[in-house]
């Protein structure tokens, strides 16, 4: 997916403000679920974030048209992994690793649905 930097991502000298690259990586999971005429929510249950491990490698300005990628690392049977790259051109900006589980009404963790799993492994790594 590729995103633009507008004033609006910027703090008061023009750089990126972190949480945007955050808010980037969301918008990309959910284009996926979009672009495949699915929902990130399903039967009273949806995909909530667990844990996130991200590295800021070079900053983006406004202006910058910045592609942002993703990747399944893992799948579980309620929860997987997915990776984040940010780069404007070759250049890698920003990277981000995240932990989603398949939450059910009352908090409970549920078991990601068949079709989901199929969904997700097109995403997979074919990287060893």
């Amino acid at each position: 997916m590729n995103i633009r930097i507008y004033y609006k991502h910027t703090d008061c000298g023009g750089i990126t403000y972190h949480s945007n690259y955050l808010d980037f990586c969301e918008m990309t999971r959910s284009e996926l679920f979009f672009q495949a005429e699915m929902s990130p929510s399903v039967d009273g249950c949806h995909f909530a974030l667990k844990h996130i491990s991200c590295d800021f490698v070079a900053y983006s300005k406004l202006g910058d048209m910045l592609e942002v990628s993703s990747e399944i690392k893992k799948l579980k049977n309620a929860s997987f992994i997915i990776y984040h790259e940010i780069k404007r051109g070759n250049d890698l900006i920003f990277t981000m690793e995240a932990t989603l589980v398949f939450l059910c009404e009352g908090g409970k963790i549920g078991k990601i649905l068949d079709n989901y799993r199929e969904f997700f492994r097109g995403f997979m790594s074919t990287k060893t």
